[in-house]
């Protein structure tokens, strides 16, 4: 740390930022040789008028579509721009305020918002930020079951989907961010619910700790349609769907009549080159199911009421939040590479700084 300024003028304080780095576009699934840490300066000053926010990073989401942001731009351009080679990696984290220029934001507010995986962050289009504040609660739960994650299963479920009292859900990618807390929503609606996980460790925390009625491994079945067969005998009424390929193509063959399946992503398809096909579009029809895809991001508006009711289920034990906790933005690359061998638990999130 150093500070700079003239006689007469107002001192700048200017310390390390260390930073990480997308190397180039990435082929297959990412690795860690994919990224580079560089340590830069950061002023801890906002430029005079310019209405920017520095933000001191305390925590930082890692999220699979982040995935998708480093790839070659593509033909049909999809809702995620790629972030270009050489610069720092953006996404979801929760911060602390060390300097603002905008009248919204002050010195010492906790915010989560978009951000860069590096020690201090520049804030330039800070509408993007938010304040939080409710402070009974640890700040790390506004990147996952407070954030993007907790929102994406409430829309999934209730907006897409309408669950009803005695429905089947199926949840894939079941122990994932959003997986674990969907499943646990469902349940409170009176539904059977069943996930899948990778390994054993996942199925026995789906139902000892978070309430699914049934979990399997799906790295242990053969044969998926058997498998889902299995747990639903009755067929299955509601599918929430984080993984696609086989799986997608093993759910149509099992889907009730007037079904609902709630399309959110496909992280089975995000290191391919050439995607999987599906074959068994055609049940949609005879079946007359509704399959919707939805982004998050339309549905914002419906925040502040999923967070009053989010904030209760935690205070009153109704939903257990898992999160995978890894320190220091030298992680930022791993635990990213991990979402993609199955390492993680629950919601990733990497430990920055110290408030």
């Amino acid at each position: 740390m150093e500070s700079v300024g003239g006689e007469g003028e107002e001192v700048v304080v200017v310390v390390r930022n260390k930073q990480v780095i997308l190397k180039d576009y990435v082929s297959g699934i990412p690795k860690e040789t994919d990224f580079e840490i560089k340590t830069g300066e950061a002023r801890l000053k906002v430029e005079e008028g310019s209405g920017g926010v520095i933000v001191k990073n305390l925590y930082l989401s890692v999220d699979p579509y982040m995935r998708l942001r480093m790839r070659k731009p593509q033909p049909n351009p999809s809702y995620f721009s790629p972030f270009p080679p050489g610069s720092v990696v953006m996404g979801n984290g929760v911060g602390r305020v060390v300097d603002s220029g905008h009248p919204n934001y002050k010195k010492g507010d906790l915010v989560r918002g978009i951000t860069g995986w590096e020690e201090y962050s520049v804030i330039t289009a800070p509408e993007s930020l938010h304040k939080i504040q409710t402070t009974d609660i640890p700040p790390s739960f506004y990147l996952g079951i407070l954030g993007t994650p907790g929102l994406t299963a409430y829309v999934g479920l209730h907006e897409i989907c309408s669950p009803k009292e005695g429905e089947y859900v199926f949840i894939s990618a079941a122990s994932g961010a959003v997986g674990h807390i969907i499943g646990q929503l469902a349940k409170l609606k009176g539904c059977y619910v069943v996930g899948s996980a990778g390994s054993d460790e996942k199925v026995d925390l789906l139902k000892s700790k978070c309430g699914f009625d049934e979990a399997f491994n799906y790295n242990k079945e053969q044969d998926l349609d058997a498998a889902l067969k299995r747990y639903f005998p009755q067929g299955i009424d509601i599918y929430f769907e984080n993984v696609g390929g086989k799986m997608l193509d093993a759910v149509l063959l099992n889907m009730r009549p007037h079904g609902r399946i709630a399309v959110c992503g496909m992280i089975s398809q995000y290191n391919m080159d050439k995607p999987e096909g599906v074959k068994n579009l055609m049940l949609l029809v005879y079946k007359r199911l509704r399959m919707e895809g939805f982004m998050v991001s339309a549905y914002y508006d419906l925040y502040p009421k999923f967070l009053d009711e989010a904030i209760s289920y935690i205070r009153e034990g109704k939903i257990v939040y898992v999160e995978d906790t890894v320190e220091g933005l030298e992680s930022c690359p791993g635990a990213l590479a991990g979402l993609f061998e199955g390492r993680n638990v629950g919601k990733q999130v990497v430990r920055v700084g110290q408030d």
